[in-house]
Order: structure tokens, then C-alpha cells, then sequence
């Protein structure tokens, strides 16, 4: 392909960021401005002028899917010797090869996951923890590690941390201590231990240094909002005193900041460099003009935010907010607003659901189900396949066999109680808050059952649902979490639970944690290409049915929106 040609679709914006091929230069991209276009654009412009030597460019993102998306456009535009790596995968490389030269022998073995090995650091120290404490500690190490933080920093951080309820700041440090002593003894490294060692390696090494720096030298990041601490300081050891750098992100899309993330790097990119240059774009290609304009109306006056423009002039219908009264009536309405789409001859491939926790899939997948709509669920486990939810049909199957006569209220509650529920949820978020919205979904079912149920028609129930959910081998709705549908588009989308305890989660008690949930929102609103419905409920029932008791309110940000509901509650139900 002529260098002319791979330019000539380009708009104003994007044809200035791929033209700007040397020094230090970031680029602003809102949602659905064609930025993985601007930039794909622009190194293949770069090797087809013979300013850059394929070779000799790294293109760096945050998931294998986003790497192999960047290999697949940069081959097809001509670019195909230009490396595209994750992070993890570009130091892993380079750890790999360098290792025999600095430290001598094979490179320690890379653990599969931290669970197993925390576990035993756990019992050196006799504490008793499940499943879901050990992955919230599991996801504390890494915070502390992608953060950079020494054991005394971390220590000075804890008050503001989430431990799990059974876990005091003493014991998490030194259970810290414990894993890092068996890692080191077994001769192992983590996730993090790899970007850690190869920073260091960079650092303490002159020579390595400076063949990695000969190998590489121009350097794309996208997503750079996503960056952590340790992430910049790998990339800025990559440049050395060079700056040939395109940084690409858009902070109103930062939903990571509980694992490390930090938008200050790409805000703050153009103070560091005197000779930056900070592009910005701003046309959004994939959104009907209602749907852009709710989104600029949700983060108006946010720091970072774009105001994107509708390239498309086509309106579209105004996005709709209604209320039910239940949960379940929630996802009836829903589920018959989506088969009125297909009846229209939509394709359910183009529809998508989205809310803010897992657990919210169940009703849904309950009440396509009921109309014979197939779905996935993207990102996450269905609901009965969660160890959690396997675990309490297990134990309630078998109580079913010797338990007659007792309230099911009361049963459910005790066998749930055994695996960790309580009345009330943990304040903090993670895997033991994920597995406590699992069993208090059960909890709500049989709140939720007519009355006089036995325990033995309640587990039956409870099986015949879950034999009821098999993955889809056809055109298929999508059920996706808020986070797991970044970087994805549908023609239709649905966001449920905008009450106040969902999103803006409940433990969302600070104003930087509201303000990931608004981004949070922001991010589900621009996946949307024609069509936005946004929906709450008074109350709980079913599934997730007393997480959130008593009279719920809508959400702050569908206040702040001031979209017209268009029915009264009594009307708006499935």
C-alpha cells in the first residue's frame, strides 16, 4: 500500500496524528473516534515513508485480544514486522532472553496464579482463609506490586485498603512477607514479578539497557489511561533519554484505578514533555447524536473529558430511562423489549445488557430464557457454574434429604451461613463482596418463593435452572458487566440497575471511587450505536433479592442525565 493511500481516509484529526511521527506525542481519543484506526494508520505511514524500520517499533496494550487486533490491522495495512505486545508479553521476552546473560541458569518458573501459593504462606502463618479472601489478598499484592510500594508503604496505604472482615493489617503484611519468602524459596515469580525483575534488570544493567534500547525505538502505548506506576516506569526505562513515544487513551474511560490504573500519566503527559504534541479526537463515528450527546452530558466539567461530536446526523430515538418495581419485573421488560427488536428483525448479536456485578445476570438469562432467547455471557461465569452457588446447591440438596418440616427461609439461611453469608454485606469489594452477592441471590430466590415451598421443591427449582443453562451454539444476546464491555459495540444497548448501591456501587464511598462508577457508566453509555435503554428498580426480588433491601432510589448520575422516563412505574413493567 502507497504511504498516500494509507492516509487518504483519514479525517482532519486522524491524518494529524498519523503524520506526527516523531517526539513525544499523545492523543486524546474519545469513544468511538477511530483511535486504534489513527494509530494503526500511523505506523504504517511510518514504515511506508522509511521513518520508521518496522523492527524497530513496539506497539504495547493491555490484553492479548488488543495486541493480536493491532497485529492483524498493522499486517493488513502492510506494517506485519511491526512487534505488538502486551506489556507482561514484551518484558517476559525480554526477561527470558536476558536472564542467562545477568543472573546465570534458566529463568525462575512463572506462576499460574498466586491462590495456591497464598494459601500455603497462609497456613505457615495458621490463618484460615476461603477462597474468596485469598483472591482479594492475591488482588492486594498485585496492587501493591504494580504501585510500586515498598512493605512499609504499603503498611502506611492499608488504613485506606479493603482487607477482608477476617484479616487485620498486621496479618496481611505479614502474610505479604510469607508469600514473598516461599516464592523466593521455591524459585518462582508472579505476574508482576516479571515487570518488576525486567525494570531492574534495565536499571542495574548498562548493557542490556542498551541493547534493548538499539532494538526499539519508537514506541506506541494504547489505552494509556489503563497505565500503572510500574507499567511507566518500564516504559520510560525502554526510552532511556529518547522520546520518541505515542501515547494513546482517554481518561474518561479509567475503570481500572482499584488494580493500579492511573489517568494522571496521560493527563500529565504533555507537563512532562516541554515539546509534547497533544492531539485530540474528538468525532465519534459509532454513536446516533442522542446517545453522544448523554454521554458529554454525563461527564460534562469531569477532568480529561472530550466533547465528542456525532459524525453520523441521523438521530436516532432519545435514549429511554424506566423504572419496575422488582428486579425480576426489571429483566421481564427488558427481556420483551429485546424479542420485540428480534421481532423486528434485529439480530440478537447486536444486543447487549450490561450491568455493574455479576450476579445481576441471573434474572436476565432467566427471563430471555422464558421467551426462547439465546444469550452469552461474556467475561464471566454464568451464575450456576460460580464455585460459590455449586457449593449451596450441593449442601442444600443434601439437607433437602434430612431436613422436613422447617421454615425454607430459615434452612437457606443457615446453609448459607455456613459458607460465609451474613445479613449484612462486606464493606469491601472483590471476591469475598462477589461471592456474598452470589449466596444472597439464593437467599433472595427463596425470600422471593411463594409462600408454604418446601426445601425440596426449592432445590428442585433450583437444579431445573441450572440444567437450564447451556452456552449458546447460535445467534446470541450479550450479558456483560460494565467492565468487561470496554472496547466492545452493539447496535442496541441495555444498562440495567441504575439505582443508588448498584452504580454507584455501595462501596463506592469516596468521591474518586463515584467517580470511577460515573466513567463506570460512561463507558456502558458508548457502546451503544443506535439505541440506549437505561432501567432500575424499586426493590429486590429473585436474584439479588435483598443486596440491595429495602426502597431503592434511582442512580445520581440518571438524576444528573434528567432523561424523561416515559412511563410511571406501574406501566413500565415486565
Amino acid at each position: 500500500m502507497e504511504a498516500a493511500d494509507l492516509i487518504a481516509g483519514l479525517d482532519d484529526q486522524q491524518r494529524l496524528a498519523a503524520e506526527t511521527l516523531l517526539g513525544p506525542v499523545c492523543l486524546l481519543a474519545g469513544a468511538g473516534t477511530g483511535k486504534t484506526r489513527a494509530i494503526t494508520h500511523r505506523i504504517a505511514y511510518g514504515v511506508a515513508t522509511g521513518v520508521y524500520a518496522p523492527n524497530r517499533v513496539m506497539a504495547l496494550t493491555f490484553t492479548s485480544r488488543a495486541a493480536a487486533e493491532l497485529r492483524g490491522r498493522l499486517r493488513q495495512l502492510g506494517a506485519g514486522g511491526v512487534a505488538a505486545r502486551t506489556f507482561h508479553a514484551a518484558a517476559l521476552s525480554q526477561l527470558a532472553y536476558f536472564w542467562p546473560q545477568t543472573m546465570g541458569g534458566t529463568m525462575p518458573r512463572l506462576l499460574d496464579g498466586k491462590a495456591k501459593l497464598l494459601a500455603h504462606a497462609s497456613e505457615t502463618l495458621r490463618l484460615r482463609l476461603d477462597t474468596a479472601s485469598l483472591r482479594d489478598l492475591s488482588a492486594e499484592i498485585e496492587w501493591r506490586k504494580v504501585s510500586r510500594l515498598t512493605m512499609e508503604e504499603y503498611a502506611a496505604a492499608l488504613p485506606k485498603r479493603g482487607l477482608p472482615q477476617n484479616v487485620t493489617p498486621e496479618q496481611a503484611l505479614d502474610l505479604h512477607q510469607a508469600y514473598e519468602d516461599l516464592k523466593d524459596a521455591r524459585r518462582q515469580l508472579d505476574f508482576e514479578d516479571v515487570l518488576l525483575a525486567t525494570a531492574g534488570m534495565l536499571e542495574l544493567e548498562p548493557r542490556v539497557a542498551q541493547q534493548v534500547r538499539e532494538q526499539y525505538r519508537f514506541f506506541v502505548v494504547d489505552e494509556y489511561q489503563d497505565v500503572s506506576p510500574l507499567q511507566q516506569d518500564l516504559l520510560e526505562l525502554w526510552l532511556g533519554d529518547r522520546n520518541d513515544v505515542c501515547v494513546v487513551g482517554d481518561a474518561s474511560q479509567t475503570i481500572y484505578s482499584f488494580a493500579g490504573a492511573s489517568a494522571d500519566f496521560l493527563l500529565g503527559f504533555g507537563s512532562r514533555y516541554d515539546e509534547a504534541t497533544v492531539l485530540r479526537l474528538e468525532q465519534n463515528y459509532r454513536s446516533a447524536r442522542p446517545i453522544v450527546e448523554t454521554a458529554n452530558e454525563l461527564m460534562r466539567g469531569r477532568p480529561g473529558a472530550l466533547h465528542l461530536s456525532p459524525v453520523a446526523e441521523a438521530q436516532g430515538p432519545a435514549p429511554q430511562v424506566t423504572d419496575h418495581l422488582t428486579d425480576v419485573s426489571e429483566a421481564r421488560a427488558v427481556a420483551e423489549s429485546i424479542a420485540e427488536e428480534i421481532r423486528q428483525g434485529a439480530a440478537p448479536e447486536s444486543i447487549a445488557v450490561l450491568f455493574r456485578v455479576n450476579v445481576q445476570a441471573a434474572n436476565l438469562e432467566r427471563a430471555l430464557a422464558d421467551l426462547g432467547i439465546q444469550t452469552r455471557l461474556h467475561g464471566g461465569a454464568r451464575f450456576f457454574d460460580l464455585r460459590e452457588v455449586k457449593q449451596a446447591l450441593m449442601m442444600l440438596k443434601g439437607a433437602a434429604v434430612s431436613i422436613v418440616g422447617e421454615p425454607l427461609f430459615k434452612t437457606v439461611s443457615d446453609v448459607l451461613r455456613s459458607l460465609g453469608w451474613s445479613q449484612e454485606p462486606p464493606e469491601q469489594r472483590g471476591a469475598v463482596r462477589d461471592k456474598w452477592e452470589s449466596l444472597n441471590a439464593l437467599m433472595g430466590l427463596a425470600e422471593g418463593s411463594p409462600e408454604g415451598t418446601t426445601l425440596r421443591q426449592f432445590v428442585d427449582e433450583l437444579f431445573a435452572r441450572q440444567a437450564g443453562q447451556h452456552e449458546p451454539t447460535m445467534a446470541a444476546v450479550t450479558l456483560a458487566t460494565l467492565h468487561s464491555a470496554k472496547g466492545l459495540e452493539w447496535r442496541s444497548v441495555y444498562v440495567v440497575g441504575l439505582s443508588e448501591g448498584y452504580l454507584p456501587i455501595s462501596y463506592a464511598t469516596t468521591f474518586e471511587a463515584v467517580d470511577e462508577e460515573r466513567r463506570l457508566l460512561y463507558v456502558g453509555i458508548t457502546r451503544a450505536r443506535e439505541r440506549l435503554q437505561l432501567s432500575w428498580s424499586h426493590a429486590g426480588q429473585g436474584f439479588g433479592g435483598s443486596s440491595r433491601g429495602g426502597e431503592r432510589r434511582p442512580s445520581r448520575f440518571l438524576e444528573e442525565l434528567r432523561i424523561r422516563t416515559p412511563d410511571a412505574v406501574g406501566s413500565s413493567i415486565g
